[in-house]
């Protein structure tokens, strides 16, 4: 491949990215020529067209989508080869992190100014979702995830462990009464959060006396989005099993109330996944090992409150 190719392949992904050929000539601090220029050699080379051109805008063509996806692939392949033999050059680059809601919220954004002071040339994209995702499919660099991994073909990083908490609003206890033992929940309305790979609401497990017991309340209401089972909590509809570090402020504002204090929520671990590589890409490497800093540094708020168990 011509080395001019790979100049003329980054041009094209500028052009896409920057929404016109002007703002892209001007990212790259070129001429507006000869970013055009550059777009036609490439098209002429490939023998087709990549770009709808109007006095408004450029859109892609379909082939013009499908080569724009697979330039940036192979860029970002070149940028990870050049950074990993380059032990001087800062890691850079767009890194793609997908975490659950709760963990988000609590632990990792509120951190990320750190990240971003001690690396800034890496760009971060974090998508926020508690489904289940496909992370080779969807470009994702890694993954934060709560509880026990499945059988995987991605490579693992345990982070530490989350306590859990049983609790709901002062409103509800007031109208249904305060569950003494798991065995009271049956009289009462929980709000369960499901698994999408199985749609099956998840356990809720309880240590007492150092025997684990794992139920499944009843429930007339499931949810897959821990932002709106936090709401549901607040509005009264229930009792909700959760990420202590998450409810903690609404604990300690009275908003809601912990119930079952002496059956404590099992802990649950949290783990980093990312691709069997060989060659992990520098600005993913910096990010596991700073998120496991953190984790590490966060012990004392995650986990130090398990001394009742």
């Amino acid at each position: 491949m011509r080395s001019s190719m790979f100049e003329y392949m980054s041009i094209f992904v500028q052009v896409v990215e920057q929404g016109g050929f002007a703002k892209a000539a001007d990212v790259l601090h070129l001429h507006r020529p000869a970013v055009t220029k550059a777009i036609q050699h490439l098209e002429d080379d490939l023998g087709t067209k990549l770009l709808n051109r109007t006095t408004r805008k450029v859109t892609l063509t379909e082939e013009g989508d499908a080569f724009y996806q697979r330039t940036k692939v192979l860029l970002g392949d070149v940028d990870d080869i050049m950074a990993s033999f380059s032990p001087t050059r800062p890691p850079r680059g767009k890194l793609r992190i997908n975490a659950p809601l709760s963990l988000a919220h609590s632990i990792i954004v509120p951190a990320l100014s750190n990240f971003q002071s001690r690396y800034p040339d890496i760009e971060i994209v974090l998508t926020s979702t508690d489904r289940k995702i496909d992370l080779l499919a969807e470009g994702i660099d890694c993954m934060i995830r709560i509880g026990e991994l499945q059988d995987s073909s991605l490579i693992s990083r345990r982070l530490g462990e989350v306590k859990m908490v049983t609790c709901a609003s002062a409103d509800y206890l007031a109208i249904r009464g305060i569950p003494q033992t798991p065995d009271d929940l049956a009289q009462h309305q929980a709000l369960n959060f499901f698994s999408e790979r199985h749609r099956d609401a998840l356990e809720w497990s309880f240590i007492n006396e150092g025997k684990t017991v794992s139920i499944i309340p009843a429930s007339r209401m499931s949810v897959d989005n821990s932002d709106i089972l936090l709401t549901g909590c607040l509005s009264g509809l229930g009792i909700i099993h959760g990420v202590h570090a998450v409810l903690a402020p609404y604990l300690e504002s009275g908003q809601l109330v912990e119930v079952l204090g002496d059956y404590a929520g099992e802990a649950k671990p949290v783990s980093v996944l990312y691709p069997d590589r060989r060659h992990l890409a520098p600005r993913v490497r910096v990010f596991i090992d700073w998120l496991s800093a953190l984790f590490n540094e966060q012990k004392p708020r995650l986990q130090g409150l398990l001394q009742s168990e």
